[in-house]
């Protein structure tokens, strides 16, 4: 599936983070040569040459991570064993089998590679390919941004104290431009930090955001049992970071097969994948729709109750028509998530799920 260069940056998550990053290295730039001239100062040199460096770095471990992609898994993809099928999970959009620690992402519309989350400021998913570029821009980001923290404070410090300055008097406008700056280094040290530290723990323990979901209601299923699910993947700190962060960014292996721990195999997470959607299944509740849903993200037709409890998600809201039956599976006060049942018959049908407000639909009682 070809994709336009431009459409892959041409989108509000990359211009906005490019913005936010040729904004916070001009005004450092601009400061720092203010306040300790390379050309005068050792100090300043260093912190020059350092901030450039890193800002490079940020810019192009950026770029990497959109274009060199996650990895998609072939379409119409089939283990080597047609017998290993039972194992997997199916993707009738992709219509072909899920591999080991891939997952559908509905946004890019294709099965990826150990798939972790959807990024919109990469307009790009973050996996098997990727990680060890998207890693290492937040990391030379939050670096590049403590020291513009620094550089920038100290420039304003400068130019508030009442001490004879060395370069001229800046404007009112260069003034309000270099504090916009300073929030916005700021606010990427609390917000990416905070994200490069999930990634290097993901990275350490070799389990992506979906996997430590995934694992968490493993152990919620055998609880007070003597059955314990173990994790496959993770073989020892060093042995997991080796695994994604090496020199050039290039992960180990081909994304489709994963060594493992002794005692499991390639399909250790994809048949418990498969016991949690059966046990789901049981819990699924029908339901038919009496009050059309328009699908709106914003319901204002539906009460006061929908509209002041939106589910915290960037999951669909599904549309639907007055006769329509729904299959339940997470319940809110307020919303029900499920999947549009379709006409058996139709066998190339898409998948229609998503939260509606719970005052559309009424349960089906079935007689037992």
């Amino acid at each position: 599936m070809g994709v336009n260069p431009l459409k892959k940056i041409c989108h509000w998550g990359p211009l906005t983070a490019l913005g936010i990053i040729k904004i916070i290295t001009l005004m450092t730039i601009h400061c720092s040569r203010q306040c300790w001239p390379p050309q005068e100062s050792l100090f300043g040199t260093i912190n020059f040459m350092l901030f450039f460096c890193l800002s490079g770095y940020t810019l192009f471990h950026f770029i990497s991570s959109i274009y060199e992609g996650p990895g998609f898994l072939p379409l119409k993809w089939m283990p080597e064993k047609l017998t290993d099928t039972q194992f997997l999970q199916y993707c009738s959009v992709c219509e072909g089998y899920k591999a080991p620690r891939s997952h559908h992402c509905r946004k890019c519309e294709r099965c990826v590679m150990k798939m972790d989350h959807h990024c919109p400021w990469i307009n790009n998913c973050v996996g098997h390919f990727n990680h060890g570029h998207f890693t290492a821009f937040l990391a030379s980001a939050v670096a590049g941004c403590c020291i513009s923290t620094f550089t920038l404070v100290s420039w304003v410090m400068t130019v508030l104290s009442l001490k004879p300055l060395s370069f001229p008097p800046p404007s009112v406008f260069i003034l309000i431009v270099v504090i916009i700056s300073i929030g916005l280094s700021i606010g990427v040290v609390l917000a990416v930090g905070t994200l490069l530290y999930f990634q290097l723990l993901a990275i350490v323990k070799n389990r992506t955001e979906i996997e430590a979901w995934i694992s968490e209601k493993a152990h919620y299923r055998r609880f007070g049992t003597k059955d314990k699910f173990i994790y496959p993947y993770s073989k020892g700190w060093r042995f997991n970071i080796q695994q994604v962060l090496t020199w050039d960014c290039t992960p180990v292996g081909n994304g489709i097969y994963w060594p493992v721990i002794e005692g499991c195999d390639q399909y250790t997470l994809t048949q418990e994948q498969l016991a949690q959607k059966k046990d789901k299944r049981k819990r699924a509740k029908t339901y038919r729709v009496i009050k059309e849903a328009s699908g709106s993200w914003v319901p204002i037709t539906h009460g006061w109750g929908v509209l002041c409890h939106l589910p915290c998600t960037d999951e669909p809201r599904i549309k639907l028509k007055v006769g329509d039956i729904v299959v339940v599976t997470r319940w809110r006060k307020y919303w029900l998530f499920g999947e549009k049942k379709e006409d058996d018959h139709n066998e190339k049908h898409v998948r229609k799920k998503g939260w509606f407000p719970r005052t559309c639909a009424i349960e089906v009682i079935r007689n037992r």
